[in-house]
């Protein structure tokens, strides 16, 4: 099996900006589709809500990353320095680039690709949990273990916030 040298904090920051990224993504693709609003909603949401949350997870684990040097200085310990805007930027590209895969289907669909509408979702759902299984999948490159395993463990936990997102968008336009 292939072994690279793989700072911690980097796979945590990547494996952390692509799950968040798929899940947040289709969160997104499920509440719109539970609420059946129009596909072009969809694709609006999605890319506003895939920039604007990469962008504020990326800063976040940068004012982290901050915090946490300042906090090991501050208490005297010996810590190594490094930039701290790496993780950041692992976080926001492995965010967007994962978050784009539930908007496949619907961006296809604008272009004409996709045969019916009514496809869109379903075929968002699979890429979606394909994604997530390869994320989880690929991270085992790294920290070793099952491939199976590793895919279905992100698997799992994003059908459950796809599960929740569904539903929440579902009830309240029953409510409206």
């Amino acid at each position: 099996m292939f072994k690279f040298k793989f700072s911690p904090k980097l796979i945590r920051a990547a494996v952390y900006g692509a799950n968040d990224g798929i899940i947040t993504t289709f969160a997104v693709v499920a509440g719109v589709a539970g609420a059946s609003l129009s596909p072009n909603i969809v694709i609006i949401l999605g890319i506003a809500n895939m920039i604007a949350d990469g962008l504020s997870m990326g800063i976040s684990d940068y004012l982290g990353e901050v915090s946490e040097q300042r906090m090991r200085k501050n208490l005297n310990e010996v810590f190594q320095e490094k930039n701290h805007w790496m993780t950041g930027v692992v976080t926001f590209t492995f965010f967007v680039i994962a978050g784009v895969f539930p908007l496949l289907p619907y961006v296809a669909g604008a272009f004409g690709f996709v045969l019916s509408a009514d496809m869109l979702f379903p075929l968002s759902i699979f890429f979606t949990a394909l994604s997530l299984f390869v994320a989880g999948s690929a991270r085992t490159i790294v920290t070793g273990g099952s491939v199976l395993r590793g895919g279905m463990e992100m698997l799992g936990m994003g059908a459950i916030a796809a599960v929740v997102a569904y539903g929440l968008g579902a009830y309240l336009e029953s409510l409206l």
